[in-house]
């Protein structure tokens, strides 16, 4: 991975980070479906607006059906089950039990792209369980049945995000920008009919106004534009190992604006997640191993 892709990938974890302190924000005042609607649609807005503007072409005449599916699986899908989750665990939890995407990306790729899994990634794979269950078990909060749902709710948000990313490598030959407007055209039309049924009673507060435009503007529709370059640029694999980076930022924001405790438990269970995703997904890699790797994805 070049220096500038590097900064991309630091730049896209900052604004994922936050995207989960705007949902805990947002999320009780505007409900899980509508807020989704309203992220989606603000960021189809803001793009077709830059796009306008700069003058900068792109086409989204073809393949309909691969959009409307693709705004499903990796944005509407993910999107509404982390909103969920939100409702009843915290931001910076959320966004850890998030790092698990590259695991369930690579489990993607055995399955559909018929790779191999070594004795590393195993090991990895098991590692990331543990963490999982250190993260679970040593939390604060109380587990009953809508904290082991929202708890399962993320975890499948994280395995839609890595069968989107592996469809959308596989499937789409366009620019960032074609594929950010598609896809999110796609999950706009998708949620509409649900929205309709979720609309909040009151207008939303001035602070989770506030939230909803930049988790629509920043967190969506300019980090849409990071993620699939670097998709693009460097395939999926890598790409996920922002979820590496964006509990780190997640757990920063939560603290620094929602006031969310770090434990112990939080930290041990973060560190071996993390580690589970080095093991898995290979991160130090050589030339040799990089350019097979960018083959394959």
């Amino acid at each position: 991975m070049s220096l500038k892709n590097l900064g991309i990938l630091l730049a896209l974890a900052a604004l994922w980070g936050a995207s989960f302190l705007y949902i805990r924000v947002a999320v009780s005042e505007v409900g899980p479906v509508f807020l989704v609607w309203l992220r989606v649609g603000i960021a189809l807005l803001t793009l077709l607006a830059y796009a306008f503007l700069l003058k900068i072409p792109f086409s989204i005449k073809k393949d309909h059906a691969k959009y409307y599916l693709l705004g499903l699986i990796n944005t509407v899908l993910p999107f509404v089950l982390i909103s969920y989750a939100e409702v009843h665990i915290t931001s910076s939890f959320a966004a850890i039990l998030n790092a698990t995407t590259p695991l369930f990306t690579a489990v993607v790729a055995r399955v559909w792209l018929k790779e191999m899994f070594t004795v590393q990634k195993v090991l990895g794979l098991l590692i990331g369980f543990i963490g999982v269950c250190v993260l679970v078990g040593w939390s604060p909060m109380e587990l009953n049945l809508a904290t082991v749902l929202a708890i399962s709710a993320s975890l499948l948000a994280a395995l839609f995000y890595g069968l989107g990313s592996t469809y959308a490598k596989k499937t789409f030959d366009v620019s960032p920008l074609s594929l950010s407007i598609g896809q999110l055209l796609g999950a706009t039309a998708c949620i509409l009919p649900f929205a309709t049924m979720d609309v909040p009673a009151k207008l939303p507060s001035l602070p989770v106004t506030l939230s909803i435009l930049a988790l629509a503007i920043l967190s969506t529709a300019f980090a849409y534009l990071l993620y699939f370059r670097l998709l693009r640029d460097v395939g999926p694999t890598q790409t996920n190992y922002v979820t590496m980076l964006v509990p780190a930022f997640g757990v920063i924001w939560g603290m620094m604006f929602l006031d969310e405790p770090m434990t112990t438990g939080t930290v041990i269970g973060m560190l071996l997640i993390l580690v589970s995703v080095l093991f898995f997904s290979n991160l130090p890699l050589s030339k040799r191993k990089k350019a097979t790797d960018d083959h394959a994805a």
